[in-house]
């Protein structure tokens, strides 16, 4: 679901707990823990995770709203970057964001017990969407949703950044990083007029 970008300064906060969560033995899935190349393909699925912060109950809601915002639509989305895992691990590191992630998932189900009678999880996959879009989207807001529409970008945010420091998510940006080269690959772009003020290659 699109909506505004992510402030610099909390992508940096992020990156700098992400990195130091890959130490983590929960983390398999992230750029940060991922084994070298050639030791053959990362699995994807693993043993089931064990949430360090969230209620069961919260937990799969937070693993619902991941997917809703990055489906798995021809190729691999939030579940299989494992971006629930991130954002519990985010959460529980970070004392920071722990009341507002848990004043949100009790809001969001309030409000989807009053408009539809049941906890957000519950819901059908067309009434959390239906539920969400007025969250996520500025010409669909509504009056009264305003702790909603913060809570959402707070877990949009989150879902974002976990998605794309996984391995997965990297992969979708075809990031050279991932990449072992035997031999240092040469200039892309070999008639670049730049290309006259380099040395010539040594033999």
């Amino acid at each position: 679901m699109a909506g505004q970008g992510i402030e610099r300064r909390e992508v940096l906060r992020i990156l700098a707990i992400a990195a130091a969560a890959s130490g983590y033995p929960g983390f398999h899935r992230w750029s940060f823990a991922c084994e070298h190349a050639g030791a053959g393909p990362i699995p994807l699925k693993r043993a089931s995770y064990a949430p360090r912060f969230f209620s069961a109950p919260e937990y799969a809601t937070v693993e619902r709203l991941a997917e809703l915002i990055i489906p798995s639509d021809g190729t691999p989305g939030a579940r299989e970057a494992g971006a629930s895992e991130f954002i519990d691990f985010m959460v529980a590191s970070d004392p920071a964001v722990q009341y507002r992630f848990r004043y949100g998932l009790t809001w969001l189900d309030a409000h989807a017990g009053k408009l539809h009678g049941a906890p957000f999880r519950e819901l059908d996959e067309a009434k959390q969407s239906g539920l969400l879009e007025p969250l996520a989207y500025r010409d669909r807001y509504r009056d009264g949703e305003d702790e909603g529409r913060a809570f959402f970008k707070l877990v949009r945010e989150y879902t974002v950044m976990g998605f794309y420091t996984s391995r997965v998510g990297l992969e979708q940006l075809d990031y050279p990083g991932l990449r072992i080269y035997l031999e240092s690959p040469g200039c892309p772009h070999p008639d670049d007029p730049e290309h006259r003020r380099l040395p010539p290659p040594k033999a």
